[in-house]
C-alpha cells in the first residue's frame, strides 16, 4: 500500500502561506480540527489533540523517552493512514528500524518514511515534496543550515532551524514535532 501523500503540490516554503487578520468569529470550528495521536495523556498535553501547522517541541533528558513516544505517535498515524515522516537527524535508520521492531512496528508499513539527513536545505525540500501529514525531526540539535557559520546544536543554529520549521508548519499546515535534548550546557 503506498503512502498517503497530499495531491497538490503547488505549495513552496514561506511563498504559500497567506495571512490575513481575522476575528474569532470569522474562524470557523472546523478549521480548528486536530489529529488524534491516540495517546489520551499526549492529546491532554495538547489541548485535545495535534493541530495541523503547529510546532511542538518534545524536550528532556537524553533516554526518558522522547524518541520512543513519537515513534509510537508516528505508529498511531499510520494505523489511521496517515503519512509520517520521520527525519532521524541523530541516530542512524537502523537504529530507528531496531525501535520501532520492539515496538512491533510492521517492516511493511507504508505510511511511516525515514529520512536520515542533517541539513535542513535537504530536509525542507523532502517535507514540502512529500506533505507529510506529521512531521518529527529527531533531534534539532543535529539539524544544521550550511549557511550558517556555527556548528550543528550551537544556539544560532537551533534558534534558526527552528524559526525555519516553524514557518513551514504553518506554510504547507502540517504538525511538526522537534526533539530537543535537555543538558547540562
Amino acid at each position: 500500500k503506498e503512502p498517503k501523500v497530499k495531491k497538490d503540490k503547488t505549495r513552496h516554503l514561506f511563498t504559500k502561506a497567506e495571512s490575513k487578520l481575522l476575528t474569532l468569529d470569522q474562524i470557523k470550528e472546523d478549521e480548528v480540527s486536530r489529529y488524534n495521536s491516540k495517546s489520551e495523556e499526549l492529546n491532554r498535553v495538547l489541548g485535545g489533540g495535534i493541530v495541523p501547522g503547529s510546532l511542538t517541541l518534545m524536550g528532556g533528558e537524553p533516554g526518558i523517552g522522547k524518541s520512543t513516544l513519537l515513534l509510537q505517535v508516528s505508529k498511531n498515524f499510520a494505523e489511521q493512514n496517515l503519512t509520517v515522516l520521520y527525519v532521524s537527524a541523530e541516530e542512524s535508520s537502523r537504529q530507528l528500524r531496531l525501535r520501532a521492531n520492539r515496538l512491533g512496528i510492521k517492516p511493511d508499513c507504508k505510511e511511516i518514511l525515514v529520512y536520515a539527513e542533517n541539513n535542513l536545505n535537504s530536509i525542507i525540500n523532502e517535507i514540502e515534496s512529500l506533505e507529510p501529514n506529521l512531521v518529527i525531526i529527531d533531534s534539532i540539535q543535529a539539524v544544521y543550515m550550511a549557511e550558517l557559520d556555527s556548528v550543528p546544536g550551537s544556539p544560532s543554529q537551533i534558534r534558526d532551524c527552528t524559526g525555519n520549521l516553524m514557518r513551514l508548519a504553518k506554510s504547507i499546515n502540517v504538525p511538526i514535532f522537534i526533539v530537543g535534548h535537555i543538558n547540562k550546557e
